[in-house]
């Protein structure tokens, strides 16, 4: 049976994005590389995204495959991000979400429950907001994988919101970046 695992950075002070909900993405390094996307892509067998999250990184790795000169063509593991499947929730989009994406409008539970049973690897939660804090109050998380970034952002949007069931977790692993981040990893008690 596969793991989810909620994997997302966060600022010092509990933030994922800022104030008028720009992207505020951590320091990268190759040490970042190599222990946060590296690690979750050897793991990963299926991810899982909100539908704002879906879109951006469609557009940022799709042009991998078509645009030798985009950002995404130069990363060792676009071709990855390309091919494995996906599945976005999202209450507003219809049809094919192209991508390699499956679309979930509706009983999330059951979704993630059929993907669990089916999926060999993990399932990886990349976010948003939204879908991860649905997603943890049906709690459906086995295991947190969150990269605490060097900054505060003093406000914006919180990961973690009211009305999530408590959760006894077990620490799995810290691993310090040299960027200044760290990566915490939890999971179920």
């Amino acid at each position: 049976m596969a793991k989810l695992v909620l994997s997302m950075f966060v600022s010092v002070d509990g933030y994922i994005e800022g104030a008028n909900g720009e992207f505020v993405p951590p320091v990268w390094s190759d040490d970042l590389e190599r222990h946060w996307s590296g690690q979750a892509l050897r793991n990963a067998g299926h991810l899982l995204y909100g539908r704002r999250n879906f879109l951006f990184n469609k557009e940022f790795w799709s042009a991998a495959d078509t645009d030798p000169n985009s950002p995404a063509a130069g990363i060792a593991y676009a071709a990855t991000m390309n091919r494995l499947p996906k599945t976005v929730f999202s209450r507003t989009l219809s049809g094919d979400p192209g991508w390699n994406g499956t679309l979930v409008s509706d009983d999330i539970a059951g979704a993630v429950g059929r993907l669990k049973d089916s999926v060999a690897g993990d399932l990886y939660l990349f976010g948003g907001a939204g879908i991860a804090n649905s997603i943890m109050a049906l709690d459906l998380v086995d295991e947190y994988r969150l990269m605490v970034t060097p900054g505060l952002l003093g406000s914006g949007k919180r990961l973690f919101e009211d009305g999530i069931p408590r959760v006894a977790l077990t620490m799995a692993g810290v691993q310090p970046l040299d960027t200044g981040a760290v990566i915490l990893h939890y999971r179920r008690g």
